[in-house]
């Protein structure tokens, strides 16, 4: 079976594309065959730095409204026969989110979403939960910014990792 490598990110807020931006990205995202955007990118033209790489994204409660008009709220799609759900999660709440979103999603194998700015990246149920953090803004206590990888083969696989700093 071939193995599919997926790079998630979220909560970019930022509404033009930047160098340091685009040299983060070509270095955190350069083995990957897909790229989730879960919300908060703010501005659409952000997606630009990721071509010629395919991507799904979704709005969140910071984005203007091109993107908004642009993007839907939830995406639900397959990858290597595994069901995934793409999601910002503000309308879930703050608290409880995961376990609104697994009320909500509960059959999906895995639900990549945003929102909180905190990276997760567990089991619930027979669920994955994947949460990749803030891509560009320091975390809870100057945590450092943090996307993920996911790899999809003969099962899911995710991973947190920290964005190459900036020189």
């Amino acid at each position: 079976m071939a193995t599919t490598r997926i790079g998630i990110l979220s909560d970019t807020h930022l509404t033009g594309l930047t160098d340091r931006f685009q040299a983060q990205v070509a270095a955190c995202f350069a083995g990957v065959d897909l790229v989730l955007h879960a919300g908060d990118l703010t501005s659409p033209a952000i997606l630009a730095a990721f071509a010629p790489k395919e991507v799904l994204a979704v709005h969140g409660n910071m984005c203007d409204r091109e993107s908004a008009a642009a993007l839907p709220a939830l995406r639900t799609f397959k990858v290597g026969g595994f069901n995934l759900v793409l999601v910002h999660g503000d309308a879930f709440g703050y608290s409880n989110i995961e376990e609104r979103l697994f009320t909500a999603f509960g059959e999906a194998d895995c639900i990549v979403y945003g929102h909180t700015h905190r990276p997760a990246c567990h089991q619930l149920g027979g669920t994955l939960m994947l949460n990749p953090g803030s891509f560009t803004a320091p975390g809870r206590h100057g945590a450092p910014p943090t996307y993920a990888i996911l790899t999809v083969g003969s099962e899911l696989a995710g991973q947190i990792c920290e964005v190459t700093p900036w020189p």
